[in-house]
């Protein structure tokens, strides 16, 4: 039996009968579709969501980009078994699509893009927006989205979406191997006509496999961890893109190991478990820096090791230290020279803690007794940071985040990835629940938070959902605040203005930059940007759009209008502006180096002087093999 439909309207309703189980939960894969449409996709798959809107919900977006930034923030909040598939026309839609896909693919997580693409038969040809390539006639700017895509493919006939679609669902749904995945639809093709299986729209289910490890690869790892003196785990994404967390705290208890976490990782375990010691690399603790320096034997668990996370190759510095990494990914198992238990996170984890109480290992009391202490210490800093003795004065950002920390509970969820709030979060925040602290900080990309809290409230829609946005980052995408308003999608915005790059401008100044070119302030006779601060209204513009706006002033101010927009169900921005650290004590500086070249040559002494300091970071820098 065969229904006749158009490639289009087959794929919405293939699409629509895609699920996905892990441990016995079965959920749509594809829960819905975003989109913007164009002549490349508007009479192909917007005629197909029109068609078949029952059967596959539709959601109406302002930027491209962003729209792929709220499926991916869906998708973590899902655990990677439910994603949203975004469809754009062809030319700058497409092109728009790249940022949000390098984004889902570097942090590993599902998305289905769909780009309208130039007419496969060529009968029009330029079409409008098209690149032409004298070489090649079978390039389109999608294929700007091959290297930033797990998969891809062009669906020139209509016979090719079936192999083309199954392929997507396995790799959408593949542990190892998910990120974004393209299939480019050819405007002429989506709305032409086929005779379809009918099998092809049949119910399919793609069980997420949980493979165990190795006996080998086990046995060898409970070997490193008996014999290692002081053993330090970092926690990555896997953790929580496994629900691992609760094995992960089994493990820990058992053995009194301490637990780092990447930005990623965090809250793996909740700030209060008595081995959580806090994040760990440029942006980490001391106690979990200083525990990372001693020790001999390093247990990633679903860590990608990034640079943020190694300090450039500088923060395992214990002679002969050794690195035991497990992770579902083959690739990731064997970084830093490391012993691979591939596996997946829970089931790893529960295997190592089964076989370590065979033998009743645990680590020294001393050495639980020193990190105890340290994350103590620690947490004095905190807060320190967080505390206002004035309250009638502006905040400093820690001063924020401490009135955030003090009003939320573990149902909050907390949004981040761009700018000087990544640091302070990953040292400061207290992790409260497996999933109150969301850092995209695999791309760190400036205008994700806001579209992303959307996801997030997609998927989580009885949780208080935190945008947390400094100027920059809001200066860069704040267009889905319309969404959120047309949609009534109660996120909370907490919008920090700091009058520029902050983060940058830091790092500016370290590097001998002097912070050139990252201050929004006018321009000055010499060309640098260091008149007075531009006269730009955010809350104003965030009003705009149709958001409520909370304006706080004072640090008084600030603990209301935080506490009102948590209680708000209609979308609701805290705008606040904050001190900066050149007047006001901020967060603890770096406990551990980040490798951002410094000039070689230079005559400004400031450049001089990074230079000098550079080099005898470099030299501390060591290969592991």
């Amino acid at each position: 039996m065969t229904t006749r439909l158009t490639v289009a309207q087959a794929l919405v309703r293939f699409l629509a009968a895609q699920y996905t189980e892990r441990d016995g939960v079965r959920q749509r894969l594809i829960s819905a579709t975003w989109g913007i449409f164009g002549h490349g996709n508007v009479a192909g798959l917007g005629q197909a969501l029109v068609e078949y809107g029952d059967e596959m919900p539709f959601h109406q977006g302002r930027n491209e980009q962003s729209m792929v930034h709220a499926a991916v923030g869906y998708a973590r909040q899902s655990n990677r078994l439910s994603t949203h598939a975004v469809t754009t026309s062809i030319g700058p839609g497409a092109t728009n699509l790249v940022t949000g896909a390098a984004l889902a693919t570097v942090n590993r997580l599902p998305v289905l893009l769909l780009p309208g693409d130039i007419f496969a038969t060529r009968v029009a040809d330029p079409v409008l927006q098209q690149l032409e390539v004298p070489y090649a006639g079978d390039i389109s700017v999608n294929d700007c989205l091959r290297p930033v895509s797990k998969y891809f493919d062009r669906v020139t006939r209509p016979e090719a979406l079936i192999p083309a679609a199954l392929q997507a669902m396995r790799v959408l749904t593949d542990p190892v191997e998910t990120g974004a995945v393209t299939l480019a639809l050819p405007q002429d093709v989506q709305a032409e006509a086929h005779d379809w299986p009918d099998e092809f729209f049949a119910e399919r289910t793609w069980v997420v496999r949980r493979p165990g490890a190795d006996p080998t690869e086990l046995a060898e790892a409970v070997q490193a961890i008996r014999a290692a003196r002081r053993p330090l785990v970092i926690a990555g994404g896997g953790v929580h893109h496994s629900r691992a967390e609760e094995a992960l705290a089994e493990f820990a208890q058992t053995t009194g190991i301490p637990v780092a976490s990447t930005q990623a990782g965090k809250g793996s375990l909740r700030h209060d478990h008595p081995q959580d010691v806090g994040g760990v690399g440029h942006t980490g603790t001391a106690t979990a820096n200083e525990l990372a320096r001693q020790a001999d034997l390093v247990i990633g668990v679903g860590t990608r090791y990034t640079d943020f996370t190694t300090a450039s190759g500088t923060l395992f510095a214990e002679d002969g230290v050794r690195f035991l990494n497990l992770n579902i990914a083959p690739y990731d198992g064997h970084k830093l020279a490391g012993m691979p238990l591939v596996a997946d996170a829970r089931s790893g984890l529960a295997e190592l803690t089964e076989a370590l109480q065979m033998h009743a290992h645990r680590v020294t009391g001393a050495y639980v007794d020193e990190y105890t202490l340290d994350k103590e210490r620690w947490e004095q800093r905190v807060d320190a940071c967080y505390e206002a003795d004035e309250p009638d004065i502006r905040p400093t950002q820690p001063q924020v985040l401490g009135a955030l920390d003090a009003l939320v509970d573990e149902s909050d969820v907390v949004i981040n990835a761009a700018g000087s709030l990544p640091g302070d979060l990953h040292k400061l925040w207290r992790a409260r629940s497996r999933d109150q602290y969301h850092l995209e900080y695999g791309y760190s990309c400036m205008g994700y938070e806001i579209p992303a809290a959307i996801g997030v409230k997609m998927a989580a829609p009885d949780r208080n959902v935190w945008a947390l946005v400094g100027d920059g980052t809001y200066l860069m995408m704040p267009t889905e605040i319309v969404t959120a308003v047309q949609e009534g999608i109660a996120i909370k915005l907490l919008l920090i203005q700091n009058h520029g790059y902050a983060s940058i401008g830091g790092l500016s100044e370290t590097v001998g930059g002097e912070r050139f070119g990252t201050a929004y302030r006018y321009q000055s006779d010499d060309g640098t940007y260091t008149g007075a601060p531009l006269p730009v209204d955010l809350a104003a513009n965030v009003a705009s759009l149709g958001m409520r706006v909370l304006r706080a002033k004072t640090v008084r101010d600030l603990r209301a209008a935080l506490e009102e927009a948590r209680a708000a169900d209609t979308p609701t921005c805290v705008y606040v502006e904050t001190e900066t650290a050149d007047t006001v004590s901020g967060a603890p500086p770096a406990q551990a180096w980040w490798d951002v070249p410094v000039a070689e040559t230079a005559t400004r002494p400031s450049a001089v002087k990074a230079r000098e300091l550079y080099e005898r970071h470099v030299s501390t820098r060591r290969r592991h093999l």
